[in-house]
This record gives structure tokens, C-alpha cells and sequence, in this order.
């Protein structure tokens, strides 16, 4: 998570201060309505993620980890309850943090106990019927530094400082060991291999699970940046010259033991700030371009500003590398920290807006019982604002999406597509808790499933709009 300022320059107060006229355009029009991107795209050149039998997809979910945990209690923080209650609540995406460091204890030496555990928490998934992708972890490169994600054995540092920063963790990032040991991970000949390694082997255990949908291949990544360079400088060259080529080598690295699932690509974090990634194409047919959605104000305490234009200058930037490679999009973290200030119920219904513009699916973060971050309390109930993520949507839509909308204020979902002429004919609906009515034109018929889950059968090339109400 960005939980810190990012100083990147002038560069980015200019892409953070559009028109006040255009913000709030914006915040006017969508104070109700969400509008979901279609099948065409999304009039941006983005098109949609589907699934093998070539569904569209929408992915709504949470973030699911266990940072506490390590060694032969890794991940055990994590129990059936959390797929189970993010199904409950019509989410139907969980982002599963994975750490290398337990993956991977010695060099060469992989864990059978860790992958069992991803395994188990992989079968509740599919139990539940909550597709997964496994996310290469990493916070301040990994437990050399006090953190998870890569080993303490593939971590150098050349003998530079590293000073901690228990106040603001993030700042870490910038310490001179903890930016070498990015280099030499980009760049060191074994080092590649290993972390090619570590994705075979996670591939190769998981390619064939029917809950797996893809894998992030490395969370948040950063790098070193070189005298005389800004934020937004350094990130696009690390993007372009470092971590473009490092995808690539890892996606044939998964290819070599899973041709079908999706592989998600992160930029640097300085995204947030509205910077467009210098990220490179990357050479597989199957990429989803995986940014975060975390605002530094917010993060670090602020209320949310509606006419500060942050929402509509990282839309601008976000979707410039989908437009341009011709690649899906799915928000791999977002959410504030406090979700109490009286601003937040503004955030969310401008956030689930800009998201349903562009994006297929997101993962807020993260679904814990607590507070802060978390998505629900104690007892399970959504904290302040974030049940204005739970709405009625398509999970998968077998044929060609026209337009999917969610009027919030008279909990209304209307969705419209050219159902396929081949292959599957059900359409699969994801529901919060209450009473729903679900009504289909077209000569479809709509089949009641479990709660929270409808589907709708429709005749092959009809036109079908799906009408669902609270009732």
C-alpha cells in the first residue's frame, strides 16, 4: 500500500490540478449512478477481460492476507470465514497474498507445508465460488529490511545504509540498501533465475485449480534511482528499462507451466500521483495492466477533497498504457485508511464511478475483521462507507456487453448485451444481502441460485437487458 507522500516533483502537482469546472462536472453526474465499461470497450480502446469459455468478466473483491504469520504458521490468519463472508456480501474476487520468503526459505528449497496452505485456502475459494490471484507479495523489498515478500537470501545491498522508519514506513523505500537491492534484483543473472524459479513452481502446483484466475508477478514494484533524478523520472525508466523486461522473462517463466491464466502487471506506485507508467510492452497475449488506487492525502490521514481532481487526474493517467497496448485493466488494491471522515461516503460513490469507466474489476484492501483498512468490523458488519462497494453486478456475461448500470439511489441494476452465438449461454449475477427482483427480456430465463448468486440463460445472438431491483 502507498502510505506515504510520494515527493515526486512539480511534474506531479501539474497532473494533480485540473480545471475546478471539470471536477465538478464530474462528482455532479455520477453522485447516483455507476456505469459499468462495456464489451466494445470502454470507448478508451480497453478491452474487457474474459474468462476460457470467452465470458466477460467483471471482478469485484477484497484483498486477503495474513502479514503476522510465517514459517510453519504462514498464512494461517486466513480461514474459510473470509471467502465465505466476501461471497455473503457479493464479492466474488479475493487477491491473495503470497511471500516468497516463505515460499522459498533456503535457495532451491520450497516449502510443501506453504504450498498446501495456498492450496487449501484455494479450494474455500472455489468452495465458495471466489476466483483467486495469487500476488508475489513484497513490502520494503522483503524480511532483510524488517518487512515480507523477497528472501533475506536474495537480498543485496552492496553494504549501503538502511535506516528504518517506524513512523512511515513507506519512506523506507527510498533508504540507498533498500534501492540496491532492487537493482541487483532486476539485474543479477541468478537472481532472475530464482524468481523465475519460484514462479514455475507456483504455476506448475496451480495451474490446473479451478479457482486460480491469474497471478500479480510482483507487488508494488520500486527501484533505484540515479543522481539528479526526480520520482517521476526515476519510476519511468525503472518501468521501461527494468521492470518491462523482468515481465517478460517471468511470464515465460509461468507459460512454461500454465498457458491460460492471466498474468497481472503493476507499474511503480507514483501512478497514484496521476503519473502515466513507462512500462514497455510486455509479450504474452494474456496481460492485465494492475495499478493501485491510493490517494497520498488520504493515506496519509486527509478527508477526501472532491474538488481536488485526484480522481479524474489519475483516470487520465491510469488508462493511457490499456489504450496503447490494448490490455484489460483491474485495480489490484484501493481504499483509505479511515473511512469514517465525512467525506468518504463521496470518495466511494466517486471511486466505484471512475472505476466502472475503465477497469473490469478491482480489489479493495483488504478484508480483515478490525479497523483501520479493514473492510468490516469485528462482528462482520462493513465499517464506515465501504458497504457502498456491495452492488448487484454481472459476474460473467456469456456474449457481448452494451451497457451495464447501477442507479444506487433506486438500487437499480440494468444490464444489456447480445447474448453469444456459440459456446455458454448463462450469464451469472452477484448480489449483496436483501431481496432482489431480477427480470429478463429477450425470451431469457433467469435461474435462482444460492443467495447472492443468479444466473440467466439466453437464447443464442438475442438482444437481453436483465433488469434488477431491490425489493
Amino acid at each position: 500500500m502507498l502510505r506515504a507522500i510520494l515527493t515526486a516533483s512539480a511534474v506531479v502537482a501539474a497532473l494533480l490540478a485540473p480545471a475546478t469546472t471539470h471536477s465538478t462536472t464530474h462528482s455532479t453526474a455520477h453522485t447516483t449512478a455507476t456505469v459499468s465499461a462495456t464489451a466494445e470497450g470502454t470507448g478508451r480502446g480497453i478491452p474487457p477481460l474474459t474468462d476460457r469459455q470467452g465470458r466477460v468478466l467483471t471482478l469485484r473483491g477484497w484483498n486477503i492476507e495474513d502479514k503476522t504469520h510465517r514459517g510453519d504458521q504462514a498464512l494461517t490468519g486466513i480461514t474459510e470465514r473470509h471467502l465465505r463472508d466476501m461471497r455473503a456480501q457479493g464479492f466474488g474476487f479475493a487477491r491473495l497474498l503470497v511471500f516468497w520468503d516463505d515460499l522459498e526459505p533456503k535457495p532451491g528449497q520450497y516449502s510443501r507445508a506453504y504450498l498446501r496452505r495456498i492450496g487449501r485456502i484455494l479450494d474455500w475459494a472455489e468452495r465458495h465460488g471466489v476466483k483467486v490471484v495469487l500476488d508475489a507479495h513484497q513490502d520494503v523489498f522483503g524480511p532483510a529490511f524488517g518487512h515480507r515478500g523477497i528472501p533475506e537470501w536474495a537480498t543485496r545491498t552492496d553494504g549501503l545504509p538502511f535506516t528504518p522508519h517506524p513512523d512511515d514506513w513507506f519512506a523506507e523505500y527510498f533508504e540507498p540498501a533498500v534501492q540496491r537491492a532492487f537493482t541487483h534484483l532486476y539485474e543479477d543473472t541468478d537472481l532472475r533465475r530464482a524468481q523465475a524459479g519460484m514462479w514455475r513452481t507456483l504455476a506448475g502446483r496451480f495451474a490446473r485449480h479451478p479457482a486460480v484466475l491469474g497471478y500479480d508477478l510482483l507487488n508494488e514494484p520500486m527501484g533505484e534511482a540515479r543522481p539528479g533524478e526526480d520520482q517521476v523520472t526515476a519510476a519511468g525508466r525503472i518501468e521501461r528499462e527494468q521492470l518491462t523486461p523482468m515481465y517478460n522473462r517471468l511470464a515465460g517463466a509461468v507459460r512454461s507451466a500454465d498457458r491460460h491464466s492471466w498474468l497481472f502487471v503493476e507499474p511503480t506506485p507514483v501512478v497514484g500521483e496521476g503519473v502515466p507508467t513507462g512500462l514497455g510492452r510486455v509479450g504474452d497475449p494474456r496481460i492485465v495492466y494492475a495499478p493501485h488506487f491510493y490517494d497520498s492525502a488520504m493515506e496519509s490521514g486527509s478527508d477526501y477533497d472532491p474538488g481536488a481532481g485526484w480522481i479524474e487526474a489519475y483516470e487520465r493517467a491510469v488508462t493511457v498504457y490499456p489504450e496503447r497496448y490494448g490490455v484489460p485493466v483491474v485495480i489490484g488494491e484501493w481504499g483509505p485508511p479511515d473511512s469514517t471522515l465525512p467525506h468518504m461516503g463521496r470518495f466511494y460513490r466517486d471511486a466505484m464511478a471512475s472505476l466502472g469507466r475503465y477497469a473490469s474489476g478491482w480489489a479493495g484492501y483488504v478484508w480483515c475483521y478490525g479497523g483501520g483498512y479493514c473492510a468490516v468490523d469485528d462482528t462482520g458488519a462493513f465499517r464506515a462507507h465501504k458497504e457502498l462497494t456491495a452492488e448487484p453486478y454481472a459476474q460473467e456475461v456469456a456474449g457481448t456487453v452494451g451497457s451495464a448500470v447501477y442507479d444506487a439511489g433506486r438500487s437499480v441494476y440494468r444490464l444489456s448485451y447480445r447474448a453469444a452465438s456459440h459456446g455458454s449461454r448463462l450469464t451469472s449475477l452477484s448480489l449483496p444481502p436483501g431481496t432482489w427482483r431480477i427480470a429478463a427480456d429477450g425470451g431469457a430465463a433467469v435461474v435462482r441460485g444460492t443467495a447472492g448468486r443468479a444466473w440467466v440463460r439466453a437464447v443464442p445472438g438475442s438482444r437481453v437487458t436483465v433488469t434488477v431491483e431491490r425489493g
